[in-house]
């Protein structure tokens, strides 16, 4: 945008626009409000208005009127800035959004492909399925392919998150947890554990003891989120109080959950 090339030229416009509409009552804290700049920032920029004969002021700070200058400024740029929405808008219509999927077979641009979504991964290919889209570029088997127009529905049904509640290294830290316990939560889920993700450092000491490699032991909330939502049953390894930041972002996200609880129980 040109027209708003030198720095400031942009608040100025808005500014000069606010008190086309409201004067001669507006105040400069009102302006402040309304493009979200400080007070100071609008007394700046008003000084630099008046100086070039664009804004007039009165007596107090409160008694704002925009010159013919001004209304002649405002008006051609707000013209500028609808010819700029305008060439944008057109440009969108045009623009197609491109997915990535892993091809399943050899295939080529132009055609229909089917989408199956497969341990959180995309895959396209040439058996039939809810979901299609168009192949954009040629692409050889097992390669990344990009996808244009998409349509139907993917069908992913949102994984499991067992989160294995760990007593902290005050209460015994991973010399505190029941092993056979831990084990019996693998045969509990028949369908297994897609990702492992652990929290805190007594995590990570009892994944090694367990000879465990953890998928993702940073942003972890937020990783599990991300196979869950892909349809990935995910196990979690949290010490002491951090469940609680994993259960709030799985409620935020209405993802299901289980919390299994491993310490060990004394008579």
């Amino acid at each position: 945008m040109k027209f708003f090339k030198k720095k400031g030229e942009l608040t100025r416009f808005q500014i000069l626009a606010e008190i086309a509409k409201d004067e001669p009552h507006l105040r400069q804290k009102d302006i402040a409000d309304k493009l979200g700049i400080t007070v100071q920032a609008v007394s700046d920029n008003l000084k630099n208005l008046v100086d070039d004969g664009m804004v007039e002021t009165g007596r107090g700070y409160s008694n704002y009127k925009i010159t013919n200058r001004g209304i002649e400024k405002v008006k051609k740029e707000a013209l500028n800035l609808r010819k700029y929405a305008d060439l944008v808008l057109e440009t969108m219509t045009t623009y197609k959004s491109v997915w990535p999927a892993l091809a399943r077979e050899d295939l080529n641009a132009g055609e229909q492909v089917w989408l199956k979504m497969e341990q959180g991964t995309l895959y396209a290919g040439k058996e039939k399925s809810p979901a299609h889209a168009e192949v954009l570029h040629n692409a050889k088997k097992s390669e990344d392919v990009a996808l244009v127009s998409l349509g139907g529905t993917i069908e992913l049904d949102p994984g499991l998150v067992v989160i294995v509640k760990l007593p902290t290294v005050n209460q015994g830290g991973s010399r505190a947890c029941d092993l056979n316990e831990i084990m019996n939560i693998f045969q509990r889920y028949p369908k297994g554990f897609d990702r492992i993700g652990i929290m805190g450092t007594v995590s990570k000491a009892l994944a090694e003891k367990l000879q465990i490699k953890p998928d993702f032991e940073f942003a972890t909330p937020q990783s599990a989120v991300a196979a869950a939502k892909r349809g990935l049953n995910v196990l979690i390894f949290a010490v002491g109080k951090m469940t609680r930041s994993i259960t709030s972002k799985l409620d935020e996200e209405g993802i299901k959950y289980v919390i299994e609880d491993v310490r060990l129980k004394y008579e």
